[in-house]
């Protein structure tokens, strides 16, 4: 596969494995009743630097992350975003600290931009749950290079779709050349085949679903065989003779070149075709209204995927709807085939990669919301509309699904997140990362403002914690911080040694059990730990021992003896 090269790429690969893992501090809760530290289902706005957040949040939520949307800088020159990332490479530090300019006056824009990314999308990677799909706002000035990226980062075969979002609701006069009227959203996913949910149906959706034969079923139909057959044969739909299992229509591998007669005594042959044994109806019933759940899914095809007694069963149940045939010829036998499809048994509308304004909004909206919410203050610069964000999550969302936004800016995803609960009662959580010191007067100050209340908007039901980034665990000279709190130590041993979430127990040192393994943390601020016999007596039962101390006086033999494995601190502690 092609892959993207830049200044700085070879030390920024796996520059998020270099990243210091810090903790994260509580500051308060709102409302004040709310979720504190170490609560289920609290919903999180964090203020610090995206990368060493997004690291500080693996203990708990690496592969728990059901969607992630984020709206990074597009690097158009106007946002004047800074390179701050600590890479121990010449050519990347001496970009610290300095505004990225516009094209033609930085020429590493886009070696800096790509530097800044790829960590972070690594990170974020990696917290994606398996059924989970990352949504990425970009126009065209970095979009190529995204995709890219991306392609790389998450596979080509996780490419989902490049949706195509109408950003503006009136054509712009612009003499520098062609309108740009849409952004893209570029739609990757956790694993190969992720499906989105379908779309709410409209009544306008509805409208083509009559109930012409008055049985009280409303139902449209279509050509089953779609246009331009004669040159795509994987377009159309072949029919299986049901006794035999011969392929008669299309035969010998020609596509629709039968004449209506031809099909008629086809038809007329095998429905007639050995029926002592069955009733006549049940069995056209079986042949011409066989569910899709019954059709191979391999075969675009009316062949049937069951025993032939199971699928006469399953046609009894159709013909007992009086919903049969599914196929039939119209104008009374003598015109073309169509198929029902009955509203019943159509679902939700599948999204598409072109989103329109009127359906989730445009810039102008957006803006105007954020002045409703700050009392007239224009507080961002570039928000997006709720509504658009809105949809992503009837996309890739359930009612219980967890929601990252690691460029949260104004907060318009956990407005959205509050919003989607409030119309379907779910239970979604967010958690929203802004490095810039507008994270708490703007990305909180909305979040409250949603939970009141605002202008004529009523409040929605909600909480969260508002969280900074703390300390690095680790000082300068390797040694844990001396300010570090032991339950941050604690939770990143145990997810260093297992990769899942420490529960709550009761014992200072015990950390748990995970695949018949003992985890023994010997942690103390104020003072040195050992490791003796003594203590060894006193271990839970266990398969075997993890145990981190200062020092062992224990033999190599006894600890073989007792299935212990000794960890030193610091000088063993991994580093994530």
């Amino acid at each position: 596969m092609p892959t993207l090269s830049w200044i700085g790429k070879e030390r920024i690969v796996n520059h998020h494995k270099e990243v210091p893992f810090h903790s994260l501090k509580k500051i308060y809760s709102f409302p004040d009743e709310g979720p504190s530290d170490g609560g289920e289902g609290r919903n999180l706005v964090i203020h610090g630097d995206n990368l060493y957040a997004l690291k500080s949040l693996l203990p708990e939520y690496e592969g728990k992350v059901d969607l992630v949307y984020i709206d990074p800088p597009y690097n158009t020159g106007n946002e004047g975003w800074v390179y701050n990332d600590n890479v121990n490479d010449p050519r990347i530090r001496k970009w610290l600290g300095e505004v990225v300019g516009k094209e033609g006056e930085d020429m590493t824009r886009h070696d800096k931009w790509l530097c800044m990314m790829y960590p972070r999308l690594s990170l974020l990677r990696k917290m994606l749950s398996p059924r989970g799909s990352i949504f990425i706002s970009i126009d065209d000035t970095e979009y190529a290079n995204l995709k890219s990226v991306c392609d790389e980062i998450f596979g080509s075969s996780c490419f989902v779709s490049n949706i195509s979002w109408q950003r503006t609701y009136s054509t712009r006069n612009d003499s520098k050349g062609i309108v740009n009227e849409v952004e893209h959203i570029l739609v990757y996913s956790r694993e190969p085949g992720w499906t989105p949910n379908k779309l709410p149906r409209t009544e306008e959706m509805d409208s083509i679903y009559k109930n012409p034969d008055n049985d009280n079923v409303p139902w449209a139909s279509d050509n089953p065989f779609a246009p331009g057959a004669a040159t795509h044969q994987g377009m159309v739909y072949a029919i299986q003779h049901p006794f035999t299992g011969e392929m008669i229509y299309p035969s010998n591998g020609r596509c629709w070149t039968f004449s209506q007669d031809q099909m008629l005594d086809y038809m007329e042959e095998w429905t007639s075709y050995e029926l002592k044994d069955l009733d006549d109806a049940v069995e056209r019933a079986r042949i011409c209204g066989v569910d899709p759940s019954d059709v191979r899914s391999d075969i675009k095809a009316i062949v049937l995927s069951k025993p032939l007694n199971e699928a006469a069963k399953d046609a009894k149940k159709i013909l007992d709807r009086g919903r049969w045939p599914r196929f039939y010829f119209t104008k009374n036998g003598k015109g073309g085939i169509r198929r029902k499809t009955y509203l019943s048994n159509v679902g939700g509308k599948p999204p598409t990669n072109y989103w329109p304004y009127s359906e989730v909004g445009h810039t102008d909206e957006a803006k105007k919301e954020i002045l409703s919410i700050f009392d007239g203050k224009a507080v961002f610069d570039t928000p997006k509309p709720t509504r658009l964000i809105e949809q992503i999550l009837r996309v890739a969302t359930d009612k219980d699904s967890i929601v990252l936004d690691s460029f949260a800016g104004s907060g318009t995803t956990g407005h959205a997140v509050l919003r989607a609960n409030k119309a379907d009662g779910g239970h979604r959580r967010f958690i929203m990362i802004e490095m810039l010191d507008y994270a708490e007067d703007v990305t909180a100050e909305r979040m409250k403002r949603a939970i009141i209340g605002y202008q004529k908007e009523p409040g929605i039901p909600g909480s969260f914690d508002y969280m900074v980034l703390g300390d690095p665990l680790f000082d300068d000279q390797g040694y844990i911080a001396d300010d570090i709190d032991a339950e941050v130590v604690r939770r990143y041993i145990w997810y260093s040694e297992t990769r899942t979430q420490l529960g709550i127990n009761g014992d200072g040192h015990y950390l748990g059990k995970c695949n018949g393994c003992a985890y023994y943390l010997m942690f103390d601020k104020d003072g040195e730990t050992r490791l003796d016999e003594e203590y060894a007596k006193h271990l839970t039962p266990s398969e075997s021992y993890v145990i981190y101390a200062d020092s062992c006086t224990m033999s190599k033999d006894e600890l073989v003896k007792r299935g212990i494995t000794f960890k030193k601190i610091p000088r063993d502690i991994p580093r994530i």
